[in-house]
């Protein structure tokens, strides 16, 4: 059995062109960033501590252990510093005015975790993504689409946010959300291949 440990549809829509049959079970984990860490560091320890947090609940529930569990993170980062989901309009206008008129990097971690050997795989993607400059106006404007209100960053790259998209140097999995060619990668280490999957439709 594999076991998405997220909630976000966009990573469970991804992961389902990889595999037919999985089971999501979100992890609840305290994702506050530790004093002066590594944006890389943060997002590899969250996905971390998602498998492990996802692996207890199961194992909680069941002696039947999941077989693998997989969990990632996805983080915006300008400056070095880590933009997380808007609590409000102001606050997604900061993220965004940081955002507006240049570079700006996705770190995206996965980790891949079967509790029965404990083996665990982690790895991190880094992409480029600038954008365009942005008006306050269309600031605004996005804001009442709802897209930006639970998305790292405030925006949503296969959304409306894509507008803001002048160009994109990596992964465009890994910036919405989970990186297709790693995961695969990853997912054949533990016996689960992609395109056999899917060639049993």
């Amino acid at each position: 059995m594999l076991v998405l440990a997220s909630a976000s549809p966009r990573r469970k829509e991804l992961l389902s062109l990889l595999v037919k049959e999985f089971e999501v079970l979100p992890a609840d984990i305290d994702e506050t960033p530790l004093l002066q860490e590594n944006p890389q560091d943060y997002v590899i320890r969250m996905a971390q501590q998602k498998a492990v947090a996802c692996a207890d609940m199961l194992a909680s529930k069941s002696s039947n252990i999941a077989n693998v569990i997989i969990a990632s993170d996805t983080s915006v980062v300008v400056d070095d510093q880590i933009l997380g989901k808007p609590d409000s309009l102001n606050d997604a206008k900061r993220m965004l005015r940081l955002l507006s008129g240049r570079v700006h990097q996705v770190v995206t971690s996965l980790c891949v975790f079967n509790p029965k050997n404990q083996h665990q795989v982690l790895s991190s993607v880094n992409t480029q993504v600038t954008f365009r400059s942005i008006s306050d106006l269309e600031m605004e404007y996005y804001w009442r689409t709802g897209e930006p209100q639970d998305k790292a960053g405030a925006y949503a790259i296969q959304g409306h946010g894509a507008v803001f998209v002048e160009s994109i140097q990596g992964s465009y999995s890994a910036v919405v959300g989970l990186p297709l060619y790693e995961c695969a990668q990853i997912l054949s280490q533990f016996g689960i291949h992609s395109l056999e999957e899917m060639s049993h439709e």
